[in-house]
């Protein structure tokens, strides 16, 4: 009987972590992918320069596939990608240099809703001053009527 106890005090413990563990687990990351092209250009699929909508706050992962331009910087970086704000300051925790290749980047949005332009910040071809996207941050939608 006492063998029986202590079994279901340490399942009863065993759940309880468990049940703790899950509930404090970070947020999932919405995981939106991009292409930092060779014509010096970021794509979504298809979009050239695309116009991305996020909530206040929400956990990204940008996916980013750099692939060579016409330059690369001097420690082999070949885009790069800052964030800026209405004012053209940099938002900060968005500021990556990327290599060749497949590269994730954890980030926030902004809490602060607006337009945000996200920019090349490597000179990688004489088209690199039009490399750039649009992130809109705005409260989701409430679809229940009041």
């Amino acid at each position: 009987m006492f063998k029986k106890i202590q079994v279901a005090a340490a399942s009863s413990v065993v759940a309880t972590c468990l049940l703790c563990t899950a509930q404090s687990a970070p947020p999932t990351a919405r995981v939106i992918e991009l292409t930092a092209d060779k014509d010096s250009r970021y794509r979504q699929g298809d979009k050239v320069a695309p116009t991305i909508q996020v909530s206040p706050g929400e956990h990204l992962v940008l996916r980013i596939t750099a692939v060579k331009a016409a330059q690369v910087a001097r420690d082999g970086s070949v885009h790069g990608l800052a964030l800026l704000d209405k004012d053209e300051n940099t938002v900060p925790g968005w500021r990556f240099y990327f290599h060749p290749g497949i590269q994730d980047v954890e980030v926030t949005a902004p809490i602060q809703p607006g337009r945000y332009m996200a920019v090349c910040i490597v000179i990688c071809s004489d088209m690199h001053e039009d490399m750039g996207f649009t992130l809109v941050v705005s409260p989701p939608v409430s679809s229940e009527k009041e």
